[in-house]
């Protein structure tokens, strides 16, 4: 058996549609995740007391049970319930849920961590809560979490291959497919390794500089 590079290079147009697809479901899964996260952790700390036991119920769902159990059930048993979806819409509502349920959790830690006396003192100079939570809680807590949020990120990444369960034509579907059309497994599966692994490192490169820039913001 040999390494043969021209079955990767023939098929290039198809990688790339799949990678396209890829970039496309995770970074739309990270913004509505992101901002989901964000109502759910604002809900539960400033909204009324069922609404926060809801949503926490939600989020510990979304949190404790596999993302592939999750998908699972939204495509094959939402039509049980009415709820018809293609496997792209379907794998983008699913992979925002979760990613809100986690980033959820991550801004909801991010609040607790402000020390007490920052927001005491806002109080003292008369600003009020809308201007406390905008102009000291989010700041300071976007710099808190920043870590975590890029490891969410990287997380999300390599979730998007669960999507090919559901025939979403991600990289891993595409790629996957190849190899068994050609019967070029090492080849298929050293492409998948190193397209995750640049996602990965991409991820954290951007994570890196983001906190570098904002480390000089940082409370002591």
């Amino acid at each position: 058996m040999t390494f043969d590079v021209s079955v990767i290079v023939a098929a290039l147009p198809e990688v790339l549609a799949g990678l396209e697809v890829t970039l496309g479901i995770w970074l739309a899964a990270m913004v509505f995740g992101a901002l989901g996260g964000f109502g759910v952790a604002a809900s539960r700390r400033f909204g009324p007391k069922p609404l926060g036991i809801l949503l926490g119920s939600i989020v510990n769902v979304l949190r404790g049970t596999p993302f592939l159990v999750q998908i699972f059930l939204l495509y094959f048993g939402g039509p049980f319930i009415g709820l018809k979806l293609d496997p792209i819409p379907a794998g983008l509502i699913g992979l925002s849920a979760y990613a809100a349920a986690n980033f959820s959790e991550i801004f909801r830690a991010g609040f607790a961590a402000i020390p007490l006396g920052h927001i005491e003192a806002a109080q003292c100079v008369g600003l009020t809560q809308a201007e406390i939570v905008r102009r000291i809680m989010v700041p300071e807590m976007t710099m808190l979490v920043l870590p975590q949020c890029v490891n969410m990120a990287v997380v999300l990444v390599k979730e998007t291959a669960v999507l090919s369960i559901i025939a979403v034509p991600e990289a891993m579907a595409v790629i996957s497919a190849l190899g068994s059309q050609q019967y070029a497994f090492v080849e298929s599966l050293f492409l998948l390794a190193l397209i995750y692994w640049s996602l990965v490192e991409l991820c954290s490169w951007a994570g890196r500089g983001a906190e570098s820039r904002l480390s000089k913001y940082r409370f002591s």
